[in-house]
């Protein structure tokens, strides 16, 4: 399938505008970065991740007036993968000092309502976990099994036969667990996963991706100058700094504007930016390619004629491509989740400025360049 077989514009005649397109993105994205700043997920500014299960369909607004109260702060609740599942997220990563004393009541009343005057000691507690000791290895097991029952992570200290203590664990999770089984008792649920990221965790990983995609800008440089010339790599170098730009600055601007639309900065939009980067390159490899080739057979034509000749040429292969990734990234978007939603949004947008930068960035330097030096390109 062919289309746009016999197509001849003028797209370097219209660079001016393009140039403007691009500086006003730019800026506006820049205003944006300055003025709001990004929101980062909990890779990189570190907290705590827990997914629930229902058994059945659940009221996300029900959930969220549920948990925003039980002193864990900015609270972020949303959907995950279909009605029964809910994603909560918040900063903290251990249970607050405040609240620390209300869940060892709670398991103190679990214990003592089985097991009433039960005789117990707290021997150890940290933020995550409360060990008891009890008379003998007996008792310990039937309470071990007794709070398992009731949802709490319990455990025996050793597996001695004389074992008389049991170690609790104390997470978000289960406190979550433990307020929203009593407001949503008739819909039971599981813990699916917590996930928890520590600040310098977070630093260290913003670091690294920052430097994946610049250590991916600077091979793909060293690539195309050795494949092409060194303008070439230049050009397209530049139109994915451009690209890259003005995608994080759309972040920044629209977080929070369109319902629904999760646009926080985590690790998975890191690695839709450096696959932004690897769709892009390829777009502007195939336009270069095009050129070099047309540029050998019309020794004589004008430089401006040559490159629109070879988008031109090109326009057909871009369209189709382009179409049919654009569709399966669109699919994702809307029925992907919250989870895929900035992925799938971070390659819907790149993927239409990574076209755009491809002719209107890479091959317009080339174009400039060739204009202001003088210079005959050859290959």
């Amino acid at each position: 399938m062919r289309i746009f077989e016999n197509l001849d514009y003028n797209f370097l005649g219209k660079r001016k505008l393009a140039y403007i397109l691009s500086s006003s993105l730019f800026l506006i994205g820049l205003i944006s970065v300055i003025i709001r700043g990004f929101e980062f997920g909990i890779d990189f500014k570190g907290g705590s991740e827990i997914v629930l299960q229902f058994n059945k369909p659940v009221n996300i607004a029900e959930v969220r007036a549920d948990v925003e109260n039980i002193g864990l702060g900015n609270v972020e609740v949303k959907t995950f993968g279909g009605e029964t599942g809910i994603m909560i997220r918040t900063e903290e990563q251990v249970i607050p000092v405040n609240i620390y004393p209300r869940v060892v009541k709670s398991i103190e009343n679990e214990i003592e309502k089985k097991f009433p005057g039960l005789e117990r000691k707290i021997i150890d507690s940290t933020a995550n976990s409360i060990t008891f000791e009890f008379s003998n290895a007996e008792i310990t097991d039937n309470v071990i099994d007794d709070l398992l029952q009731s949802g709490f992570q319990s455990g025996k200290i050793s597996e001695e036969p004389d074992n008389n203590q049991m170690i609790v664990r104390v997470g978000i999770a289960d406190w979550i667990k433990d307020n929203l089984s009593k407001k949503i008792s008739d819909n039971p649920f599981t813990v699916l996963k917590e996930e928890r990221v520590g600040p310098k965790i977070g630093k260290e990983l913003k670091e690294d991706a920052v430097l994946a995609i610049f250590f991916a800008l600077i091979v793909i440089l060293i690539y195309l100058a050795f494949r092409f010339k060194f303008i070439f790599a230049f050009g397209a170098v530049t139109a994915l700094f451009h690209d890259v730009l003005i995608t994080l600055g759309l972040f920044s601007l629209l977080y929070g504007v369109i319902p629904g639309l999760n646009l926080e900065i985590d690790i998975t939009v890191v690695a839709a930016f450096l696959t932004l980067v690897g769709y892009s390159i390829n777009d502007t490899v195939i336009v270069f390619d095009r050129i070099r080739e047309n540029m050998k057979i019309h020794k004589t034509r004008p430089i401006m004629e040559i490159i629109n000749t070879s988008i031109s040429q090109t326009m057909s292969r871009t369209v189709l491509t382009g179409g049919t990734t654009l569709l399966t990234v669109f699919a994702l978007l809307i029925f992907g989740g919250d989870v895929l939603r900035a992925f799938a949004f971070t390659l819907l947008f790149g993927i239409i400025i990574g076209t755009y930068s491809s002719i209107f960035v890479a091959s317009a330097l080339v174009y400039e360049y060739t204009k202001k030096t003088g210079k005959k390109l050859e290959f």
